[in-house]
């Protein structure tokens, strides 16, 4: 199954037989609330779930955006209409790392059958709608560890024996500049590798062909074992799902740099290399 869907094909499954239930992941870094921009339009049918709120748990050791109580997780994707028989289609404002965020997490917690909108709500173009839907209650219950998941000593020694991916901007790998977090830098051994040049212009990943000869010139081909992280968790699961567009299964990290950074004792690379 391809883990993205383009504007068109969901338009025509979402008016077929067996349409997909719709999620609204908008969501920004340091931006205003994405519910506010739900209200004012979003895709007919579809339901905001809150990033930040029910995509990860409270900020911490774990980083700043630690993976939700799967309980919980499952219980916002229930009152959503989430079945494990039901198509789930999710979509953001067009970066696509919130949505990739809620593909991965169904995605770990065993949902087969989860894709992201391709270019987001901004490639819809279509009616929207100012309606909240009350779909009925999904039966979906989570069952963690479909796909692969990193702790902090499991991203180091795979930095080592495989390839680890840091999908932050390159500044920040280098640790030129580091906004947000404690120090800037990258977990030794891993090699630069930003979310941004797997998109287009318009939001769109590039062509799987295209994926998979970026990812190999990054060392994939030689690699038992590949692995993402970014700054929190976000960001590196859209790494992830535009290695699944490319055709290569892909570890997430997802304590990321936000958990790495905090703990002083870890070592931390600087500059362009890896090492």
């Amino acid at each position: 199954m391809k883990p993205i869907i383009s504007a068109f094909e969901c338009a025509s499954e979402s008016a077929g037989p067996r349409p997909p239930v719709l999620l609204d992941v908008r969501w920004q870094l340091g931006g205003p609330h994405g519910r506010h921009d739900y209200e004012a339009g979003h895709i007919p049918g579809a339901v905001f779930v809150d990033l930040d709120a029910e995509l990860a748990g409270p900020a911490g050791s774990g980083g700043r955006h630690p993976l939700p109580d799967p309980e919980e997780f499952g219980a916002v994707m229930r009152r959503a209409g989430v079945s494990r028989d039901t198509p789930v289609v999710v979509y953001d404002g067009g970066q696509g790392w919130a949505a990739a965020r809620a593909w991965w997490l169904l995605r770990w917690t065993g949902h087969p059958d989860v894709r992201v909108l391709d270019g987001g709500l901004a490639a819809w173009g279509g009616e929207l709608s100012t309606e909240s839907p009350t779909p009925a209650e999904g039966d979906f219950r989570p069952e963690p560890g479909a796909l692969p998941l990193l702790d902090a000593e499991g991203a180091a020694a795979l930095a080592r024996s495989g390839l680890l991916l840091d999908a932050r901007a390159a500044e920040r790998y280098r640790g030129d500049v580091e906004p947000i977090d404690r120090v800037g830098g990258h977990i030794p051994g891993a090699v630069s590798a930003p979310t941004s040049e797997n998109t287009g212009g318009d939001g769109r990943f590039l062509p799987a062909e295209e994926l998979a000869a970026r990812f190999k010139e990054l060392g994939t081909d030689g690699a038992p074992e590949v692995g993402v992280y970014c700054g929190s968790g976000v960001s590196g699961a859209h790494e992830v799902l535009a290695l699944a567009v490319a055709g290569i299964p892909a570890a997430l990290y997802a304590g990321s740099w936000s958990e790495w950074s905090a703990d002083e004792s870890r070592p931390v690379a600087t500059g362009p290399d890896p090492q």
